[in-house]
């Protein structure tokens, strides 16, 4: 699975979820979440409607698609996608550690790149368990943010790669109460939450450039971490992403004079952690 990620411009893959969501993810979801006629399906975490989409497009009959997220505008945009799509879903706003619905209220639960948002996990397993009914369906796909590889051809790269993990660890120890490296964790947080867990599947996430990256790229990254430093309220911590950006120019620099032989590589893991809610 070959994505577009950049450990440069932030700590996590947390605004990725579109952007590893292909047809074999696609394949992949409606495999384990089987969403045959007459079932019904949640997604907790839904954003922009992104898996309702891909999962309208599949030939399902019969089948009750519901997501709900804690932001109000993303729903309101997911109920939009679907429409212009012609898919038939229903979204709330929600809160993933307090699910507004009954218990075994679903035949199947799956989220994406959610549970590294949130602060107190189990619950959010927990509540997840609850609304499916027993013999269901669960599966939570979330990355280990902690474990990431990075190559550059450049020194400079490998230099601001470094610098790069100093300032959003930074930034993450002033603001982010969430665990970076979730995905491994759940089938531990299955199995105690009464989750059967029936399996565990790895998506490599990968970007390679090879070739000196176009001057939009360097802009693209400049602006993520200016928007970065914006937000740092720390005096030492706004100096440290001012050292990164002059060391993301050098490298930009670098990368320019390098040319053809400029190499770049970025790979991170997704944890697909499958379980049924036990009988």
């Amino acid at each position: 699975m070959a994505q577009d990620i950049d450990v440069l411009t932030a700590p996590t893959l947390k605004n990725l979820r579109t952007r590893w969501w292909d047809d074999a993810f696609t394949a992949f979801v409606r495999e384990t979440v089987q969403p045959r006629p007459g079932r019904r399906v949640l997604d907790v975490g839904c954003g922009i409607g992104t898996a309702e989409v891909n999962l309208g497009r599949l030939p399902l009959t019969q089948v009750t698609l519901v997501g709900i997220d804690h932001v109000v505008e993303r729903v309101i945009e997911a109920h939009a996608s679907v429409r212009s799509h012609n898919i038939r879903a229903a979204f709330a706003a929600a809160d993933a550690c307090g699910l507004p619905f009954s218990d075994g209220a679903f035949d199947s639960v799956f989220c994406v790149a959610l549970l590294q948002h949130i602060a107190d996990v189990g619950e959010a397993v927990r509540e997840i368990a609850r609304v499916t009914r027993p013999g269901g369906r669960i599966v939570a796909v979330e990355p280990d943010n902690s474990a990431r590889y990075f190559y550059s051809s450049s020194p400079a790269g490998m230099r601001a790669y470094e610098l790069s993990g100093q300032f959003f660890s930074g930034l993450i120890e002033r603001g982010d109460a969430t665990d970076p490296a979730v995905g491994p964790k759940l089938p531990a947080l299955f199995a105690s939450s009464g989750i059967h867990l029936s399996g565990v599947q790895l998506f490599p996430v990968s970007r390679a450039q090879l070739g000196a990256p176009p001057a939009a790229v360097w802009t693209a990254r400049r602006q993520a971490i200016e928007h970065a430093i914006s937000k740092a309220g720390d005096v030492g911590l706004r100096r440290l992403g001012q050292d990164y950006l002059k060391l993301l120019d050098a490298y930009a620099e670098e990368a320019k004079a390098a040319g053809p032989a400029f190499v770049e590589l970025q790979n991170t893991m997704l944890f697909a952690t499958l379980g049924q809610r036990e009988e």
